[in-house]
């Protein structure tokens, strides 16, 4: 790494345990202010400073967010309540997106400890399973400090998790909410719960190969006197077929309200024997929500025309000159989560040990009902061009589960000079299961506009049967031992620690295609029944009655769909912080670390050493395999003006590496934006140089203002390229030449008293710029090799009106939240890049507290009612419904 040595010698050894400290000191001063502040009114006020004091008293650059203003906001998951946070935006409802770079530039850790993703397509965890009921605060560091993971891009985040109350605690809540959007959908009945054990014994006696011919020569088939070894082969193909799940009738009916309950009860007792404190907390909550929405895709023309229309109102603008298709669909997904959480903690003197325990579930069930269109003239056809359109329906289940088991000390010796030590053992487990994802596929026939028929066509894939898991454990532990001393006029402490962690995956894929081998188009629907019954014509009686054949969609050596993948981090650093005077603090120090990390493609199609030799031959190994160690410093000045404000400049150096996935030619596909999308052998890391510069201001009422600078420069940043091929997009990615980011950040929190008793707001805005450059021979058919970073938005905004009533019994938030239009995915053959447009979010929540005990909540969110949208050349080429939804909830303390 091209580091700069100046700063290096600066950013030597040792560092500040006050960080770890102080941590707990805030967490406990807000607890205190939380009690107070129940009888006079002014919660998030009082949380609110809380937060700011701890992150007044970081050395590096941080924002944190507490459960009272989780609470305030209204948001049900972490992923929700982080965009409010100054520069960080949602994407897809899960991702967080740290001052415009994408979510390989963030990384989360849970409470200090690194732990897996259940998501199939990124290495980094989806903030939306985990739920803010269990959250104490959220952490977002933005400037790099070496007592934190090199893999430093945007900013990390630390999930705080609530901890062992100091005094008995019980309660319970209930919600039900509905959303404007989903009063109707489609709903099915789901039945299979994994591949069928005659498939899988299938497999192996058959070598995935289903063809007659090999069903022949397997079995040694032999003309009898009733049936040809043909009909033979045939029948046992139809049962192998039969064993599948095939009942995917649909229903179109009225969907349920949301509902959800949570509970939670927890207490301290002194014991005896040593003379500490013993305590624990359990909760658990469940939560069941349907969402249904209509959603319009398209692919504009490589010559695009004049007059084509700028938004899909009708049918009829599928004719225009504008799209090669258009996809029309109706989305219905069912969602349940639920969770439960033990903590037990021992305190003596001051010395303290705790254990918590973590179980989140998170289940999605989807069917989707979709229409593709084309001009008069291809080989899709339209309802209005000439009377035929390619229809399909699709279901999918996916099961998510994450599992954390976690120990954490923290000591202070205070015969030994104050010697501060903590640490932290977590065992971790991340398992996503998609028992059920089918897709049928009908030719629709209309005649004025009505449906008259359907079929399928006489060719492969007129159904497809597809089986994934993945399996995902991380082992994280780590210590930090801390000293202050004091010399004169100088206050120091100094901070060394070492940080590890053990990672393996595993992903399995499994795919059967139904193919009719009759080739011919044969009729399964008159038009005398709904075609939502057109999922049901899998029957035994239509397979034996004609050719219609199962067979094994997995790739044979040395192609791969499956993958291996292991992942070791070892880490030590040290740091220092220096007060002088109360007034001027450095704090800076040094990172090593070792970094090893092995992806293999596999194939379930695996039978002898002739095939282990291919996939696991040594020189794909080494291919798929980066093995790095290098030194990461960083430095932080700040000069302390009193107790009204502060500024600061830092400096560090981190990496941002290659996904498991991303470094093995293993194909999926992404759910941001819907492509087929491949891994890259020899995909290198972006090592990145981090400035940064902030001016804070505090004022005696509890009001602060910030104003930041940033600017990050990236070498070999990780891209996404898209190529055509004859029917679709794909994409892979590629290291380009050069990256860099830079912006403004300004954040609030001013008293309104002046104007109306109770009332305050708060909010943040971020304005910044990127660009990406893309060397020509790797630029593949981008229309633009030098682009914004995707995914960046040049604005970030988020409002709040707040109102805390002088008697305590009422409090509400008007939450605002846009951000400007961004890259979803990059042009190409001359067509622009698609932006996704900016979505203009506004809440209201409003709050009111009859007793002590009691606690009444009301939310609106989505209020605009804005749908999200896609453009590309100014067409909107990617539209979907985002209704308004409203919920009420009843909390009890005992």
């Amino acid at each position: 790494m091209n580091s700069q040595p100046s700063l290096k010698k600066i950013a030597l050894a040792v560092s500040m345990a006050v960080l770890a400290t102080s941590n707990v000191v805030a967490q406990t001063d807000e607890d205190k202010v939380l009690d107070e502040v129940v009888t006079t009114g002014s919660r998030l006020q009082g949380s609110a400073s809380a937060v700011i004091e701890e992150r007044k008293n970081q050395a590096f650059v941080a924002d944190i967010l507490g459960a009272e203003q989780l609470a305030r906001t209204g948001d049900s998951d972490a992923a929700s309540a982080l965009r409010r946070v100054t520069g960080l935006t949602l994407v897809d409802g899960k991702f967080i997106y740290v001052r415009g770079l994408g979510e390989r530039y963030s990384s989360a850790r849970l409470n200090g400890a690194a732990i897996p993703s259940p998501d199939l397509t990124r290495n980094v965890l989806p903030l939306d399973i985990i739920p803010a009921s269990i959250i104490e605060s959220l952490s977002v560091q933005k400037a790099y400090s070496p007592s934190m993971p090199a893999a430093f891009g945007g900013g990390s985040i630390d999930i705080r998790t609530k901890t062992v109350p100091s005094e008995f605690t019980a309660g319970i809540e209930i919600g039900t909410g509905f959303d404007s959007s989903a009063s109707t959908g489609y709903t099915y009945s789901r039945e299979s719960a994994s591949i069928p054990l005659v498939l899988q014994d299938a497999i192996t006696q058959y070598r995935g190969d289903f063809t007659v011919g090999n069903i022949i020569s397997r079995n040694n088939l032999v003309d009898t006197a009733t049936a040809t070894r043909s009909e033979q082969a045939l029948a046992i193909n139809n049962q192998l077929l039969e064993s599948l799940p095939r009942n995917f009738a649909l229903k179109d009916e009225s969907l349920d309200p949301a509902y959800n309950a949570k509970a939670h009860i927890g207490n301290s007792i002194d014991e005896e024997w040593l003379g500490g404190t013993l305590g624990f907390l359990l909760s658990a909550s469940y939560d069941n929500s349907w969402d249904a929405a209509d959603k319009r895709t398209a692919v504009l023309t490589q010559n695009l025309g004049e007059g084509c229309a700028t938004e899909l109102n009708t049918l009829e603008d599928v004719s225009t000159s504008c799209f090669d298709t258009v996809k029309d669909t109706v989305s219905t997904t069912e969602n349940e989560r639920y969770n439960g959480v033990l903590n037990v903690g021992y305190k003596l003197g001051a010395h303290q040990v705790s254990y918590t325990n973590l179980y989140l579930a998170d289940n999605e069930d989807e069917s989707q009902v979709s229409s593709l269109q084309a001009p008069a003239g291809s080989t899709v056809y339209s309802i209005v061009g000439n009377g035929r359109a390619n229809r399909s329906h699709e279901f999918k289940y996916e099961e998510r589960v994450l599992k954390v088991s976690q120990f954490v000390g923290k000591h202070t010796f205070l015969d030994y000079a104050g010697l501060g030590a903590d640490w932290q053992y977590t065992r971790s487990h991340a398992s996503t299961n998609i028992p059920t994802n089918v897709e049928f596929k009908f030719r629709d026939a209309y005649e004025n506009g009505e449906l008259v028929s359907s079929s399928i066509t006489g060719d492969d894939n007129r159904a497809l049967f597809s089986y994934t898991d993945m399996d995902d454990r991380v082992n994280s532990y780590g210590g930090n031992l801390s000293l202050p001393l004091t010399v004169g006029d100088f206050e120091l402490e100094f901070k060394a620690g070492y940080d590890f962690s053990d990672r393996a995956r595993t992903y399995n894929t499994s795919s059967f295609a139904v193919n009719n081998e009759t080739g011919s188009q044969l009729v399964i629907n008159d038009g005398s029944t709904s075609p939502l019954s057109n999922g049901d014509y899998l029957t035994n009686d239509f397979i034996e009655g004609q050719r219609i054949l199962i067979d094994f969609n997995e790739p044979t050596a040395p192609d791969a769909d499956d993958y291996l993948a292991a992942q070791k981090i070892g880490a030590g650093y040290g740091m220092f912080d220096v007060f002088y005077k109360g007034t001027w603090r450095v704090s800076g120090g040094l990172r090593y670390e070792e970094f090893k990390q092995t992806s293999i493609g596999t194939s379930s199609l695996i039978f002898g050493q002739d095939d282990l030799d291919i996939y696991y031959a040594p020189d794909k190994i080494e291919a798929g395999s980066i093995n790095a160690d290098d030194i990461y410093p960083a430095i932080s000045f700040t000069y302390i003006g009193g107790e009204d404000y502060q500024i600061r400049a830092g400096y560090g150096e981190t990496v941002v590496r290659p996904d498991l996935r991303e470094v093995v030619p293993v194909s999926y596909y992404d759910p941001l934006t819907d492509i087929r999308t491949f891994g890259r052998v020899g995909l290198q890391s972006s090592p990145i140089k981090n400035y940064d510069l902030r001016y804070e201001r505090y004022l005696a009422n509890g009001d602060n203002y910030s104003v930041a600078a940033f600017y990050k420069d990236i070498t070999a940043p990780i891209e996404t390229v898209l190529r055509i091929g004859d029917e679709d997009y794909s994409a892979t990615f590629i290291n380009g030449e050069s990256a860099n980011v830079y912006g403004v950040e300004m954040e609030w929190l001013h008293d309104l008293g002046y104007v109306a008793n109770g009332f305050f707001t708060s909010g943040n805005v971020t304005l910044s710029k990127s660009e990406a450059v893309i060397a020509d021979a790797l630029a593949g058919n981008l229309t633009n090799s030098t682009k914004p970073m995707t995914g960046h938005s040049e604005y970030v905004v988020n409002l709040q009106l707040n109102y805390d009533s002088v008697n305590g019994e009422h409090s509400g938030s008007l939450v605002y939240n846009v951000f400007g239009e961004r890259i979803l995915a990059a042009g190409v053959a001359g067509r622009q890049d698609a932006y996704e447009q900016p979505f203009h979010s506004l809440d209201a929540v409003y709050t009111y507290y009859p007793n002590f005990s009691s606690t009444i909540k009301f939310k609106v969110r989505n209020i605009l009612g804005e749908d999200q949208e896609v453009t590309q050349s100014d067409v909107v080429v990617r539209a979907k419904e985002a209704g308004t939804s409203f919920s009420v909830s009843y909390n009890y303390e005992f």
